[in-house]
């Protein structure tokens, strides 16, 4: 991938001010693109965009081609007459700093369900374009409205516990539960459509402001999702479906037990039979929704660490090869150029660098991972062009929270090494991010405005509270945009 030198922001669409409880599509986001626009950046990073399950995080979806309903916007949905003024006409109290998705997950589904009545009763209501979209995507759209269909029959609890023939896809019980299922197949269908006329829609506004779009894939996928309902000889499962050995990683520095993540492992010799396929079909799918893919654990593409179903942690596993090249080649040979940033970060082998490299595929640097001395290669004068550098990432603390919590020796060195006093250290590591001979630079939206722990995103490995911050409105002022446009021109990234 050729990457031109230029600047962006990672912001997911959840954390976008409005008066609905989460971020969406609606008019913030369209400000927003005009805010990178107008500060000179180029570049829009979000999470992962699937609609999210226990846990609300972008990572374990139920759907790797599907979108999120809850990031449809309510006020777009007036727009096209899919909703009535009177259904927004309630008195909202929806907290404004974070997203509290025990309140607003029921709220917006009920939302969307009055629109697909009203669409539903008016056949007006570009019926047309629907049924386009249905046929265009049905090679994932079907399993994925009858999993969710079937999912919501049976209590919203993982297909794991559902009748034997239905975790089977028994033909006959299948062609049964879409006739029973029909209107509920439909709706589910119907949000997917609104999801992506409402994305497309604002990825074209991007593109006119010359801003691109950078996705998130999650290298696994979740088990309760219609992915391995649909396509179980792709995993690694037992006779009653159920996985035999799951993802994570082994103890290091920051966890003595590792990390147990629990997703179904690829059985990636299955895979190899297809010619890669299904892999195939999820870039293409997701390259039509974002101009640059972030691979995430791009290392558990080389290899990756394999724990048994049963065990309670990641301790004790083994290192087991991954599709290697094999899977980039397939990749290339379908689809050509790979825009693909690979997430090489954690403990990372040679291996690894040598799959990146071979497909010169830039790799990410994080800053705040820097300051222990001059030789660490995070810190900005090793930097290459090839790489994505980032002040932090949704994992991360934002800048200010990691320098208020790290060591003296740590907060001493970044002074040193920035030449600065520490009371603006957002800035300062972004100005020497912004500086460097990076290709690509990102800072999170709670960096530029200088946030401190209390806008952390996520806590690897913390099951709940997660994915929930927000930003205000009028934190997006004209101070702060050509704060940040005077350093998209003195660091040649305009």
């Amino acid at each position: 991938m050729n990457l031109s030198r230029s600047s962006g922001i990672l912001l997911h669409p959840t954390s976008l001010p409005n008066r609905y409880g989460i971020g969406d599509f609606g008019k913030s986001a369209y400000d927003f693109v005009d805010f990178l626009h107008d500060s000179g950046c180029q570049l829009w990073q979000t999470l992962p965009l699937g609609p999210t399950g226990f846990g609300d995080s972008p990572y374990q979806s139920f759907s790797t081609f599907a979108g999120n309903p809850y990031l449809i916007s309510p006020d777009l949905l007036l727009e096209d007459d899919l909703l009535h003024p009177n259904d927004l006409m309630e008195d909202l109290d929806f907290n404004d700093d974070f997203v509290d998705y025990g309140r607003i997950i029921g709220w917006k589904l009920n939302l969307l369900e009055r629109a697909f009545i009203r669409f539903t009763r008016d056949p007006k209501l570009a019926r047309r374009d629907f049924n386009i979209f249905c046929e265009k995507n049905s090679d994932w759209l079907e399993d994925y409205a009858l999993f969710m269909a079937l999912k919501e029959a049976n209590g919203g609890g993982s297909w794991s516990a559902w009748d034997a023939d239905l975790r089977n896809r028994e033909k006959s019980v299948l062609a049964n539960a879409k006739k029973e299922l029909k209107v509920g197949i439909e709706r589910f269908s119907f949000y997917q459509y609104l999801f992506f006329r409402q994305w497309d829609s604002l990825r074209a506004y991007a593109k006119k402001k010359k801003i691109q779009m950078i996705g998130d894939i999650p290298i696994f996928v979740s088990y309760d999702s219609a992915d391995l309902w649909a396509n179980p000889e792709l995993f690694f499962l037992d006779e009653k479906k159920l996985p035999t050995v799951v993802a994570g990683v082994p103890p290091d520095y920051f966890s003595k037990t590792g990390q147990l993540w629990g997703n179904p492992l690829y059985d990636w010799k299955q895979h190899k039979k297809t010619d890669y396929a299904w892999w195939i079909k999820r870039l293409r799918a997701i390259l039509k929704m974002v101009d640059i893919v972030r691979l995430d654990h791009f290392r558990g593409f080389a290899g990756y660490w394999e724990v048994p179903a049963k065990n309670l942690t990641a301790e004790h596993g083994r290192w087991m090869p991954g599709p290697g090249a094999e899977l980039f080649n397939a990749l290339r040979v379908a689809l050509g150029d790979l825009p693909i940033i690979a997430e090489d970060l954690g403990e990372i082998t040679p291996d690894v660098f040598e799959l990146r490299d071979q497909f010169n595929l830039p790799g990410m640097k994080i800053l705040q991972f820097g300051f222990s001395d001059e030789s660490n290669p995070f810190l900005p004068h090793h930097y290459p062009e090839n790489c994505v550098a980032y002040t932090g990432t949704h994992d991360n603390d934002t800048a200010r929270g990691w320098y208020d919590s790290a060591s003296e020796q740590e907060r001493d060195f970044a002074r040193r090494y920035l030449s600065v006093d520490g009371s603006d250290i957002a800035w300062d590591l972004i100005r020497a991010l912004w500086h460097s001979h990076a290709a690509l630079v990102l800072a999170p939206m709670q960096d530029l405005l200088s946030l401190g722990n209390e806008a952390r995103m996520n806590y690897p490995g913390h099951a709940a509270g997660n994915w929930s911050w927000r930003m205000r409105g009028e934190m997006l002022g004209e101070e702060l945009m050509a704060k940040l446009r005077a350093l998209n021109e003195n660091s040649g990234r305009l």
